[in-house]
């Protein structure tokens, strides 16, 4: 009987602590192989163009160039058979349906995931797809994550790209008056003082993360160049 080739995998994220943890992780798990560390999701992109691989492992956001999400929409329609298991320390919970949407098989938050990443890529490979059951229950203020209803969420994650009212509004199609209304009831549940207060502090906790946020960061630093 022959023997079981390992799992070749790839690593994408660009913090140096992260990447080395799942470069250590992967390395010691039984029946896994690691054949690439990589910095950017665009390198998993074009390493994955021309090797071998069956599980890749991706970050979503990226400081250098495109973001997980975008890479791993490209990877899919260029290679299907490489399984992902897209990774984030955000508590942004959007991002789980736009995996899905991909045809991404598994979803693990590296803050809030009560699995290991050893068994969520066990199940992966075992042709699971392994998505959180609940969203995290993270601290904000004097509540968790969970007691924000969706609307107050997509207001608050358009707050923390320096929106105003009225440009919120635009953007979720309701009235300015409706936003400055969510914007209260956040305050009052979360105890904190002002608009900047709730920005600052959603945005430092990873509680939701503006598309602003998640794709501009390319051009900035194009535009720095």
């Amino acid at each position: 009987m022959s023997k079981r080739a390992a799992v070749r995998v790839v690593v994408a994220d660009d913090q140096n602590i992260s990447r080395g943890f799942f470069e250590m992780y992967v390395r010691a798990a039984v029946g896994y192989e690691l054949v690439a560390g990589l910095r950017t999701a665009k390198e998993a992109v074009d390493f994955l163009d021309g090797q071998e691989a069956d599980l890749l492992i991706l970050d979503v956001m990226m400081q250098d160039g495109i973001d997980g999400l975008t890479a791993a929409a490209q990877i899919k329609t260029r290679r299907p058979e490489v399984k992902i298991i897209i990774t984030t320390s955000a508590s942004e919970t959007s991002w789980e349906e736009k995996a899905r949407e991909i045809g991404v098989e598994s979803f693990w938050y590296k803050e809030y995931d009560e699995h290991s990443i050893q068994e969520i890529m066990d199940r992966t490979m075992a042709g699971e797809s392994v998505y959180p059951g609940d969203a995290p229950k993270v601290p904000f203020g004097k509540i968790t994550r969970v007691e924000l209803t969706e609307r107050e969420l997509e207001v608050l994650r358009e707050l923390t790209a320096s929106l105003s009212n009225e440009e919120i509004a635009d953007k979720l199609h309701i009235s300015a008056n409706t936003v400055k209304r969510h914007l209260q009831n956040i305050l009052d549940k979360t105890g904190f003082e002002s608009r900047l207060d709730l920005a600052m502090n959603a945005k430092s906790l990873g509680l939701v993360v503006s598309e602003r946020e998640l794709t501009g960061r390319l051009s900035e630093r194009e535009g720095a160049g």
